[in-house]
């Protein structure tokens, strides 16, 4: 990772409110920095903190995946998804497919206010850091 991190930014729509709050607290850091977000959320952090934020698809309509497919690219260091815990998701398999291509990959994620804030308040976010990636490629998994 280079200094200038690739950041997605993604939030349930009950969380929508406290991505927003968080991006505006934080405009000034990232504003440093490569963005990308799902649909709605990336046309209001865009919008409402003068941020520019690269839109992908609402995450039920496909955005989750282009995310993942992202992750899987190697084009993202830092994933903030402010995700709701209290609602099931129409989509909640192409979240737990994120999650798990996040962790696959290395990438370093935040799921609430205050995995955020210390994940942008670190001084490897303005540092080269080299994220090991495992090798799976041997990888065979076992029978059930």
């Amino acid at each position: 990772m280079t200094p200038r991190k690739r950041i997605a930014l993604i939030a349930h729509d009950a969380r929508k409110m406290d991505l927003l709050e968080w991006a505006d607290k934080n405009r000034d850091i990232l504003s440093r920095h490569d963005l990308c977000g799902t649909g709605t959320t990336g046309g209001l952090i865009a919008e409402k903190c003068g941020l520019d934020v690269r839109r992908y698809k609402s995450g039920p309509l496909g955005g989750d995946q282009q995310i993942g497919a992202l992750i899987a690219d190697m084009g993202l260091d830092i994933m903030i998804f402010f995700w709701d815990p209290m609602a099931a998701q129409p989509h909640d398999v192409d979240v737990k497919a994120l999650l798990r291509m996040s962790v696959l990959y290395n990438v370093a994620v935040a799921c609430n206010r205050a995995s955020a804030d210390f994940l942008i308040s670190s001084p490897l976010m303005t540092a080269n850091y080299n994220a090991e990636i495992k090798d799976y490629s041997r990888y065979i998994p076992k029978p059930l």
